[in-house]
Formats: C-alpha cells, sequence, structure tokens
C-alpha cells in the first residue's frame, strides 16, 4: 500500500534553485512584491521518496503543488483498479490548482514517480489572496487556461494521431537537430512515458517497434534516431 502524505518531510528550505524553478511558472511569473511574499509566506517545501502518495482522490482538498524537482505522475483508479494516467509533471509544472475556484476533494490521486522536492501551497490561503489581490487572481486564471490548452491538445493529439506517431513527435520535439542522427535520453522510466502519450505499456513497446524501420532503436532510456529528417515522414 502506497504511503500517505503524512510521511512527507516538511523541515525543508528552499534553495536558490528552487525559487528560480518557481518564478518561472505561470502560477507565480506575474508577481512581486506584497502579492509574491504573501504567496510564499502560505507555502512550505516537502519531499517524498518514489512511489510514495502526495495525495489520494477523494481525500479533502487542502493544498496545491508545484514540483521543484523530480516528477509526480497523476492518475485515476477505477473499481476494478485499472490505471489512467492524467498527466506527468515535472520542475515546473503545477498540480491542483484548479480546486480554487471549485470544488473539496481531490479529483485523481498524485504520486511520486520518482524522489521529488514540491513546493506546497495551502489552497484555502490562496483562494482567500485571490480574492484580495488582483494580480494573484490573474497569476491562477492564467495557469488554468495553460492547462486547458494543454488538455486539448492531448485530446486531439490521442485522436490524430497514431501510438508510433504520438511516440515519434515526442522524440522530434526534444531532437537537437532538424537532420542526420540524434540521441536523446530519457528523463524518466518508460513506463512514465507511456503514460504521458495516453498508451499502455505494451503500446509504447509496439510504437517503438514500428519506429525501428525509421532507425529509432532503444536502450534502455537513451533513444538514438539514425534520420530525424526520416522520422518526421512516419
Amino acid at each position: 500500500m502506497e504511503a500517505t502524505t503524512e510521511m512527507m518531510n516538511s523541515n525543508l528550505k528552499l534553495t536558490n534553485r528552487d525559487r528560480a524553478v518557481l518564478m518561472k511558472t505561470p502560477f507565480l511569473a506575474g508577481l512581486s512584491g506584497n502579492s509574491l511574499i504573501r504567496m510564499f509566506a502560505n507555502m512550505t517545501v516537502v519531499s517524498l521518496s518514489a512511489r510514495k502518495s502526495v495525495f489520494r482522490e477523494g481525500e479533502n482538498a487542502d493544498a496545491l503543488y508545484c514540483v521543484l524537482s523530480g516528477y509526480v505522475r497523476l492518475y485515476r483508479l477505477n473499481r476494478e483498479g485499472r490505471e489512467a494516467d492524467i498527466r506527468i509533471c515535472g520542475p515546473g509544472d503545477t498540480f491542483a490548482e484548479c480546486l480554487i475556484y471549485g470544488g473539496n476533494q481531490f479529483r485523481y490521486n498524485a504520486q511520486a514517480a520518482e524522489a521529488v522536492t514540491l513546493a506546497r501551497f495551502d489552497l484555502q490561503a490562496v483562494r482567500e489572496l485571490a480574492e484580495q489581490e488582483k494580480d494573484i487572481s490573474k497569476a491562477v486564471m492564467t495557469s488554468l487556461s495553460r492547462h486547458l490548452l494543454s488538455t486539448m491538445d492531448c485530446v486531439a493529439n490521442d485522436r490524430l494521431y497514431t501510438a508510433p506517431q504520438r511516440v515519434a513527435n515526442y522524440i522530434l520535439a526534444r531532437c537537437p537537430v532538424d537532420g542526420g542522427p540524434a540521441s536523446i535520453r530519457l528523463p524518466f522510466q518508460k513506463s512514465l512515458l507511456a503514460g504521458m502519450l495516453g498508451l499502455a505499456p505494451e503500446a509504447l513497446s509496439r510504437a517503438f517497434s514500428a519506429l525501428r524501420k525509421t532507425g529509432v532503436t532503444v536502450r534502455g532510456r537513451v533513444i538514438q534516431v539514425v534520420d530525424v529528417q526520416a522520422l518526421r515522414e512516419v
């Protein structure tokens, strides 16, 4: 059984690197002065080891989070225990802010995919600040709008592209060159990539197999591409 949020280590301080990550997020990037000070006053830095639960679906929603390091997996479970990934959150990504303006319970599960450090913001405090400070309200809406647009892109990609095309698009977006050979390294396990792309692990394996004819090979987390241009034609 997963550990609960009580296993969090909250005796941490915000480092300069953590602050830099936070200040690049839509949630905080537009804030300054008193608004920023008040937001930080309602924040704690917490850490979790791999596979520990941040929160579970149905629990009372008391916080929203920003990933400072590591990756967090958001997913749902059905009655039979089948899992459906919603999103993989990496450094700079925020989650659960959708509950600022509605809902008192978490709508999905959040789990540390690996050791993570998170900025935890008290949800009720942020609600009150958003009502009092126009720039905080605008920052929240900006963050929510970006999530909505990202969700729309995900839905469209799921319906427009085959599994090999989704994998190819992921690789191409991270290739350092436009043509010729290239190599990228996955920042996380392939099982997380499958969830990010809306695929079952076995479907991801089949997609990689289908891409071999274009010169794509996978060894552990390293993906080698013989010709980036050929991959664009998938």
